[in-house]
């Protein structure tokens, strides 16, 4: 959506107005099924998610470190079924 250091200017933004000593846990939304797996609703992204880091992906987690000033994205590998 935006340029890379849009969203990092964010971040570190956050990390400034947070106490230090810890870690901020950002969690995005999954696909929602309607009555099975395979017929889901549109996918929306969280929007805390989205403001901090941008992505459109289902099952991603951002973690920002507040200590180390380092980022973090975990997500699942993609399989056959997807």
């Amino acid at each position: 959506m935006f340029a890379k250091q849009t969203y990092i200017a964010r971040r570190n933004q956050l990390r400034q107005r947070m106490p230090k000593g810890g870690i901020v846990v950002l969690i995005g939304n999954s696909e929602a099924p309607r009555n099975y797996f395979d017929n889901a609703y549109s996918f929306r992204q969280d929007s805390t998610f989205l403001y901090y880091f941008g992505l459109q992906n289902a099952n991603l987690v951002g973690v920002i470190d507040l200590d180390n000033e380092v980022d973090y994205l975990f997500g699942d590998d993609y399989t056959v079924d997807d």
